[in-house]
C-alpha cells in the first residue's frame, strides 16, 4: 500500500512540474532539460524582429530584400498571357487585350472598383479628380482622370503605369494580379465617362428608373 501512496505522490509532483499550477505567472525563465552541447546551433538561434537592428549584416538591418527574381509562396501566377500593357513593337496597347474578351462586363467593373478604392482612391480620390485624402498632407501633384490627356491615354498606358508606377507614385505590381490592373483600367474609363455622361447614354430601363429618367 506504501508504494501505490509513492506511486501517486509521484505522478502528481511530475504533473505540477510539467503543467504548472492553474492560472500561475512564473517569471523566471522554464527549465532547460536538454543541454546545449546536445542541440549545437539549433537551440539558441537568434529572432530578428522586422525593422530592427542586426550586427550580423554591414548595414545593421535585419530586414533584407529579397533576391532577384524570386517569387513569393503562393504568388507566382500563369498570366502572361495578361501582360499587355505595351504591344510588339513597344508602343501601348490601344484596347484591352483579347484574353478578356467577354470578360469586361459589369462584374468585372465592380471588381477594378473594389481594388481602386483600396489602392487608388486615397491619392486620386473616389471620383478620380485627384484630390484624394493624401492632398491634405502635402501630396500636390496627383493629376486628375479627367484631365483631357488621360482621358485619350491608351489603356495600355494606364496599365503600366498601375504596374510600373510613374514619377512619385510606386508600382502595384505586386500587389494587383494582371487581370484586376486590367479591371481598374475598365473601372477608370467608367469613371471617366460618368464626367461626361448624357441621359442619352442610359438604355436600359432600370438605369433610367434609378435616375428618374422617362
Amino acid at each position: 500500500m506504501r508504494h501505490v501512496y509513492l506511486a501517486t505522490f509521484f505522478v502528481c509532483v511530475l504533473t505540477v512540474s510539467v503543467l504548472g499550477f492553474r492560472d500561475a505567472k512564473f517569471t523566471a525563465p522554464p527549465l532547460d532539460v536538454f543541454p546545449e552541447w546536445a542541440f549545437p546551433g539549433m537551440k539558441y538561434q537568434p529572432k530578428l524582429r522586422p525593422q530592427s537592428e542586426s550586427a550580423f549584416f554591414a548595414d545593421g538591418r535585419a530586414d533584407r530584400m529579397p533576391p532577384a527574381h524570386t517569387v513569393a509562396r503562393g504568388m507566382l501566377r500563369d498570366d502572361d498571357h495578361l501582360h499587355l500593357g505595351k504591344t510588339s513593337t513597344g508602343a501601348f496597347a490601344a484596347g484591352f487585350p483579347a484574353a478578356l474578351a467577354g470578360k469586361i462586363n459589369l462584374d468585372f467593373v465592380r471588381r477594378g472598383q473594389g481594388q481602386y478604392q483600396i489602392y487608388c482612391a486615397p491619392c486620386h480620390s473616389a471620383t478620380g479628380d485627384g484630390n484624394g485624402i493624401t492632398k491634405r498632407y502635402g501630396m500636390g501633384a496627383t493629376p486628375t482622370y479627367h484631365d483631357p490627356r488621360l482621358r485619350t491615354m491608351p489603356e495600355g498606358e494606364i496599365y503600366n503605369t498601375i504596374a510600373n508606377g510613374k514619377n512619385t507614385m510606386q508600382g502595384y505590381a505586386d500587389k494587383i494580379s494582371p487581370e484586376d490592373r486590367w479591371a481598374v483600367v475598365a473601372y477608370l474609363r467608367a469613371l471617366q465617362r460618368a464626367q461626361q455622361g448624357a441621359a442619352a447614354d442610359v438604355t436600359d430601363a432600370a438605369g433610367k428608373q434609378t435616375l428618374g429618367l422617362p
